[in-house]
């Protein structure tokens, strides 16, 4: 855990997690690497799609997320919450509280639309693809990988989300306690 914590792991997740629901994210905060492969597109109909062998580069990811027990990860982050605040803080956030945060960011990904294919792609000038529903290309990070990892990821990592925020807010008074163990100031003498 040294060793992960010494390379900045924490502010890698906290600056993810802060981005997650929003519309766009930077892939050099991303503390994973991005999959394998390049991406695929299925275009036998004359129109481009999201090809559903694309949905297996995610698969790595997803036998991570899956082997990882809840409880356990969400012990490790109650025992680190004070580096997840600090993270925040830093990030620019003196106010508020990261795992505030972080449920937001469980909450947008949970709100993803069950996307089925076939998923209608559009390219773009610069030879990128984007989500042809303006729908779906306006929702967020977080809610847009949600569609990218296919129907059968979504319904297990919606599950894993679904089960790390139950024990999340079971401990919730916990964080915002961590957060404020401070040395006592003269302003908290009233």
């Amino acid at each position: 855990t040294g060793l992960l914590l010494s390379r900045g792991l924490i502010p890698h997740i906290v600056a993810t997690v802060d981005a997650l629901p929003r519309r766009s994210i930077g892939a050099s905060i991303l503390p994973l690497r991005t999959p394998k492969g390049t991406f695929a597109v299925d275009t036998s109909s004359g129109k481009p799609m999201l090809d559903s062998k694309d949905f297996a580069r995610y698969g790595p990811y997803m036998k991570i997320a899956e082997a990882v027990d809840s409880r356990t990860l969400v012990t490790w982050y109650v025992h680190w919450y004070p580096l997840f605040q600090q993270a925040y803080r830093e990030l620019g956030y003196p106010q508020g509280y990261f795992n505030d945060r972080l449920i937001a960011a469980i909450d947008d990904m949970l709100a993803a639309p069950n996307a089925q294919p076939p998923i209608a792609l559009a390219a773009t000038p610069d030879g990128h693809y984007v989500f042809a529903d303006p729908t779906w290309e306006s929702l967020s990070v977080g809610q847009k990988l949600m569609i990218r990892i296919g129907p059968e990821h979504e319904r297990t990592l919606k599950a894993k989300l679904r089960s790390i925020r139950a024990l999340l807010l079971g401990q919730a008074p916990v964080f915002h306690a961590a957060a404020e163990a401070q040395p006592a100031t003269a302003s908290s003498s009233h």
